[in-house]
């Protein structure tokens, strides 16, 4: 906007002054209203809504201080000069105080000095004004933010909840061996999954995965795996496949379904297979890390990760494997976020960390997880924390 867009209201009960000021302002470039005294300048300036005022302090009906006063009743926004003879200081004092933007002393010889105040005022003026809109803006943008903010919020809940029923409730026992787990999701969607059932009599299913990433998109993908495990659970129960207890197919199937989202998701996992009669595992591991710990009475050792993880290639590859389970005691199946929890300062010495919480009889990795959750450890990790156990109770 340019300055000379302007409207000006002048307001001197000398006519000739008046004039003076009127033609000179005209003579700039603005357009100028004009009044006789303060009650007809306030009906204009109510009317027409100028955007500065040029007023004297000593007018009749309505002096320069009353119609000061009634202005910056209605608006502090546009500003006034007043002008005022040299033996009322007082006065002009009294306008500053009320918010006078500029004053002037008459006689205006130079009427240069008059178009130099009006220009500062207005620029003034026309600053507070944009930085009033522009705060105004910026308290609506962070309304509108905070709003998103708190609609990201009760969505992240509704997600949790929703990945909550997709855990198991409660712990489950099936021929001497007791499956367990125990899962602090980050501050963001979690991307970890655990789940175990018993599929078939004799038979106990358990997987841990660890989806890339946090939030909605890998949250999702840990629907798509549960319900495409669920799918070959519903398979088995109605006598259509037994795929649900070949950890290898399961693998493949659920990388080929993790291609076909084109989300560039991937996730590592460990699929195992327990036969409570024969005493015998049968997993998979797609690039699980770190490497799941199972302990016998005579030794704890790491299950190393291999092949790769699920959603990365069509054609991946992954072999099932078998352990004889005689003197088992446990297994302990972490997503990587468990190592976060290790104060240990390498990545070696955090695995060897992992082995002897493993080996220690006196509790199992849930419990460990359980101390470190309610110490407050957990509130601010970075990642989702989730662990499994299995263990031999008879």
């Amino acid at each position: 906007m340019l300055l000379t867009d302007s409207k000006l209201l002048v307001v001197d009960d000398e006519k000739a002054v008046r004039d003076s000021i009127v033609a000179y302002l005209e003579d700039s470039g603005y357009t100028v209203l004009e009044a006789d005294n303060g009650q007809t300048a306030l009906e204009l300036f109510e009317r027409e809504s100028p955007d500065l005022v040029i007023c004297d302090l000593r007018m009749p009906v309505m002096d320069g201080l009353q119609l000061l006063r009634r202005i910056m009743e209605v608006t502090d926004e546009v500003p006034v000069i007043v002008v005022s003879g040299a033996g009322v200081m007082t006065d002009v004092v009294e306008a500053l105080r009320l918010g006078a933007s500029d004053y002037l002393m008459k006689p205006v010889v130079d009427l240069g000095v008059l178009e130099h105040s009006v220009e500062r005022s207005l620029e003034r003026s026309l600053l507070i004004r944009e930085n009033y809109r522009y705060r105004v803006e910026l308290e609506a943008r962070n309304q509108e933010l905070q709003d998103h903010v708190d609609r990201l919020k009760l969505d992240l809940q509704a997600g949790r909840a929703v990945q909550q029923r997709l855990l198991p409730e409660f712990p489950l026992e099936h021929g001497g061996y007791q499956v367990n787990h125990r899962m602090v999701p980050s501050s963001y969607l979690s991307g970890d999954l655990v789940d175990y059932f018993q599929p078939v009599p004799g038979k106990l299913v358990f997987y841990v995965a660890d989806v890339s990433g946090h939030g909605a998109s890998s949250a999702l993908i840990t629907l798509l795996i549960k319900n495409q495990i669920d799918r070959y659970r519903d398979e088995i129960e109605n006598d259509a496949s037994d795929i649900v207890l070949i950890p290898a197919q399961v693998l493949r199937q659920i990388n080929l379904e993790l291609m076909k989202t084109h989300t560039g998701k991937h996730a590592t996992m460990f699929y195992g297979v327990i036969d409570t009669e024969e005493g015998r595992l049968d997993y998979a591991s797609a690039a699980h890390f770190p490497a799941p710990v199972i302990c016998t009475r005579q030794v704890c050792r790491a299950i190393e990760p291999e092949n790769l993880a699920v959603g990365l290639f069509d054609d991946a590859h992954y072999e099932n494997r078998r352990l004889d389970l005689d003197g088992f005691e446990r297994l302990s199946v972490m997503s990587d976020g468990f190592l976060e929890l290790l104060d240990d300062s390498t990545l070696q010495e955090k695995e060897a960390h992992l082995l002897e919480l493993g080996a220690d009889p006196t509790h199992t990795m849930v419990d460990f997880l359980t101390q470190i959750s309610e110490s407050g450890k957990t509130q601010s990790a970075p990642d989702d924390i989730t662990v499994l156990t299995v263990e031999k109770v008879n």
